[in-house]
């Protein structure tokens, strides 16, 4: 790895932590140069704004989930499981979601779950689906269901030891959740 990209790699892990915690609105660019050990104005070199920083990093975690948690469409409560599983060890992610959602106005295009392209190869595999839903509709349900205890849930489960035990049950609950939404209608 070059100097420059290990500077970078350094901006953007330190500018995921600030933009989790605040936004970009509540992000500061000269916490996040100092958390990176970096002079602020290699901040604007590499990623020109902060609007820019904040869409690298969210980028950069968007593609890291999509390659982490791959859809599966003729295993869908598998899927609402890893995807529970991938938000309860990366709750950043989650954050960034919904600050991305809260300060862009995007609609999700953007979510790890269901960005860009991606959403429409997942829609694309759930087309066979022969049920009671859309495609689309059956993709938002079983990304709800599989983000309903996410960090930025009502319902959120803290990170303790004592929690582990809730986070498999509401695992097992997401899993069985998924199973009973589509065991109506065969699968794609």
């Amino acid at each position: 790895m070059s100097r420059a990209d290990a500077t970078r790699a350094r901006i953007l892990q330190a500018a995921t932590a600030e933009f989790a915690a605040g936004g970009i609105a509540g992000a500061r660019v000269d916490r996040i140069a100092a958390a990176a050990e970096v002079n602020k104005n290699l901040i604007y070199v590499y990623f020109h704004s902060k609007g820019g920083l904040f869409d690298a990093v969210f980028e950069a975690h968007v593609t890291r989930g999509l390659h982490q948690v791959p859809f599966t469409p003729d295993d869908l409560p598998g899927y609402a499981g890893r995807l529970f599983d991938y938000y309860r060890e990366h709750p950043e992610v989650v954050r960034l979601a919904t600050w991305h959602r809260l300060e862009r106005g995007d609609s999700g295009d953007h979510d790890p779950a269901v960005a860009g392209d991606a959403r429409e190869a997942k829609l694309d595999a759930l087309a066979g689906t022969d049920g009671p839903f859309r495609p689309a509709t059956l993709l938002t349900l079983v990304l709800a269901i599989a983000g309903a205890w996410t960090p930025t849930s009502i319902s959120a489960i803290p990170h303790t030891p004592a929690a582990a035990q809730d986070a498999h049950e509401c695992r097992d609950a997401v899993v069985e959740a998924v199973r009973r939404l589509i065991q109506q209608f065969p699968g794609p």
